[in-house]
């Protein structure tokens, strides 16, 4: 009989809180790394998840010093992109030569460019691992790629949402059936989550980047919801401009789309009234992922030799908006009242 997996998840919030009360219940050996506020309310009264009506509260071993979990089997990297880098030298003791880091973060993961043969094969990308830290300590060995579909939020300190879906496609950077993908694949199936092995990882997660590339941060500058943002022609001419950009760089990259990007709109507009990630992120206060979802668009046009002068613009709008002071949001419904209803999501 296999030994569970020792798994860490770095970064236990609305996606990671929500990995991690679902490989509890299922038996994995699961820590978390939080902070500040959500790490003491699971500390002090576990993490709970609200999820299909019911509700789960799971006590998982957490902290916010890493080196006291030990080396792990397996860390999933479940930070907000820019918070990666300052996070890089914290997460070297959970690591040994054959530890997975599966990269379940928004934008292209640090290894996108070092899988043998790839276009570009090598290139360094400022706007997704400034400073080259995550390749020089991370490595391309240890990289699993995975793409985080489904949407949860933090409603409270501890308390974890689930809004809808539960699959994350997960691979290896340059396409082969291991192993230990055979392996991170039955957790998660086992967990509860729908985790197809694809040969074509890297081109999955483009996708989700070509998307969110547009309608996160047109969404930021409008505050629209995104069903609005994918379905008003005003601003769903913007998106498909940007789309087209971005999808004349993936060519030259040698990346393919499965899906054309008005059907990739409309079935953003089928989410109904779902804040994107960085709309949220712009109401709480908190930084918003702009070079890791637009920024590198842009570095990327530039490399390519693509012009991309409708990305050009929304990356110039957003940039400023990121640097003005954040505007006050309503106060949070009651807890009571916000799992009663359907609310926002991550």
């Amino acid at each position: 009989m296999q030994v569970p997996m020792k798994v860490c998840i770095y970064g236990a919030g609305a996606i990671g809180g929500y990995l991690g009360v679902e490989l509890a219940r299922a038996g994995v050996d699961v820590s978390l790394v939080a902070r500040g506020a959500h790490l003491a309310a699971m500390r002090a009264h576990g993490l709970r998840l609200l999820i299909g009506g019911c509700e789960h509260v799971e006590r998982i071993r957490c902290t916010d010093a890493p080196a006291d979990l030990g080396v792990q089997d397996c860390v999933i990297v479940a930070l907000k992109a820019h918070s990666i880098a300052p996070a890089v030298l914290s997460m070297l003791p959970l690591l040994r030569a054959d530890t997975m880091i599966v990269t379940a973060s928004n934008g292209l993961p640090y290894w996108f460019f070092d899988a043998p043969g790839v276009a570009y094969e090598g290139l360094a990308l400022t706007s997704v691992d400034p400073g080259g830290l995550q390749r020089k300590h991370l490595g391309y060995a240890r990289a699993v790629g995975c793409v985080v579909l489904p949407a949860t939020e933090i409603i409270a300190p501890g308390v974890i949402r689930h809004e809808h879906g539960n699959k994350f496609p997960i691979g290896e950077p340059d396409g082969t059936r291991t192993p230990r993908i055979e392996r991170l694949h039955r957790m998660l199936t086992e967990a509860g989550f729908d985790a197809p092995i694809r040969t074509d990882i890297r081109n999955e997660i483009w996708l989700k980047l070509w998307g969110n590339q547009c309608l996160n941060p047109v969404s930021a500058l409008t505050g629209a919801t995104v069903d609005v943002v994918a379905s008003d022609p005003r601003s769903r001419a913007v998106l498909l401009a940007m789309m087209h950009e971005a999808s004349a760089i993936g060519e030259r990259l040698g990346l393919a789309l499965r899906v054309d990007a008005k059907r990739r709109l409309d079935g953003a507009a089928a989410l109904g009234p779902h804040k994107m990630s960085m709309l949220q992120d712009l109401e709480r206060g908190r930084e918003m992922e702009v070079e890791a979802l637009v920024g590198v668009i842009g570095e990327l046009a530039r490399v390519t030799g693509v012009p991309t002068p409708t990305v050009d613009v929304v990356l110039a709008l957003i940039r400023l908006r990121a640097m003005q002071p954040a505007s006050p949001s309503p106060a949070p419904a009651p807890l009571a009242a916000s799992r009663a209803s359907a609310g926002a999501s991550a």
